[in-house]
């Protein structure tokens, strides 16, 4: 159901070619219209995910029938329902998990991949958890069966998916590890909740994880870098440990001892989240409402945000993101402010 007050165009931000980010471009698009089964969403902010920029580049595989601009997740009001849709309801504020189009004043989402906006979370805050917290919640908790009393190391502690990682399995009781690339970010990452942030450009991630651990090693690795690290992270992990793959930026083949993954009984696996269906990534969403949102109210974890951008300033927000100075998430923000 369409209503009232909602224009027949809006601003997005076109790939004009692949390329560097100035090839990101305001342009007039005609609103979507929600099919059954999906919400209308008035963007207040929009969040920027690796993804984004390699899309921008003509680098990655879109789904079939994604949109063609850029933005894996967003929050704002939803301003109309298609057929079938029962919640969330117009005039609800949502944040939102989406398989594109994020980058623009109105975005489609299907309905079960709307999460309610945190207790004591700004709504453009908001638009910077779907992506990470759905991604870390599958690879770890359900994928990488991280339970309390465990010892887990996340790479990169302070991008999205590293300052997401590091609070939640903190809040679930887990002795947290991670990297980052300077000692600012180190820092950022053991204010989060990390108990030993390791300088990967000045020490073995391996050989401090053994110092610290006692040489015991740990139960569970989140790598988005692959390539080197996989030989040192399965002689890392102890008997019966898991190793998650969310990405492979530092190359997708690797000579290791593979004898390890049979003699210590460790599981390797991988996921991504962007082809799943719409009902896995509704109950990844049902899973986060039930068991994580609740630790927003009592400030256990929080929004990590570097910089917001104006959306139509969205070619500067990926120059920035480029740079690799950032401590958690990038936003681009598109309308009002403020918690809900």
């Amino acid at each position: 159901m369409m209503t009232s007050g909602i224009p027949d165009s809006m601003t997005a931000v076109e790939i004009t070619a692949p390329g560097g980010p100035d090839v990101l471009v305001p342009a007039m698009r005609p609103t979507p219209s929600p099919a059954t089964g999906e919400v209308l969403i008035r963007v207040v902010g929009a969040g920027l995910n690796g993804a984004d920029l390699k899309q921008r580049r003509g680098v990655y595989p879109m789904p079939a029938g994604a949109p063609d601009i850029p933005g894996l997740e967003v929050s704002g009001e939803v301003v109309a329902v298609g057929n079938g849709v029962r919640s969330p309801a117009i005039g609800e504020f949502v944040c939102a998990l989406i398989s594109g189009g994020g980058y623009a004043e109105y975005a489609l989402a299907p309905a079960p991949q709307c999460l309610p906006i945190p207790a004591n979370v700004e709504l453009v805050a908001a638009a910077g958890l779907p992506e990470t917290y759905c991604t870390v919640w599958t690879n770890v908790f359900e994928r990488g069966r991280l339970s309390a009393g465990e010892t887990f190391l996340v790479h990169g502690g302070s991008s999205g998916i590293g300052v997401t990682a590091i609070q939640l399995a903190k809040a679930f009781g887990a002795t947290v590890l991670t990297t980052a690339g300077n000692e600012e970010k180190c820092q950022a990452c053991r204010e989060l909740g990390a108990d030993h942030a390791i300088n990967y450009r000045l020490e073995s991630f391996k050989e401090v994880a053994l110092d610290v651990t006692n040489n015991a090693g740990v139960d569970l690795i989140l790598d988005m870098i692959g390539g080197d690290y996989i030989a040192p992270e399965l002689e890392l992990l102890r008997h019966e440990g898991r190793l998650v793959f969310v990405a492979l930026g530092g190359g997708r083949v690797a000579q290791a001892d593979f004898g390890l993954i049979h003699a210590k009984h460790l599981t390797v696996t991988g996921a991504r989240l962007r082809p799943r269906s719409v009902a896995e990534k509704g109950m990844i969403c049902e899973a986060l409402k039930e068991k994580a949102w609740p630790l927003f109210r009592t400030r256990q974890i929080q929004p990590v945000v570097d910089a917001v951008f104006p959306l139509k300033h969205a070619a500067e927000a990926h120059r920035y993101m480029e740079t690799g100075k950032h401590i958690g998430k990038i936003l681009l923000s598109a309308g009002i402010s403020g918690t809900i």
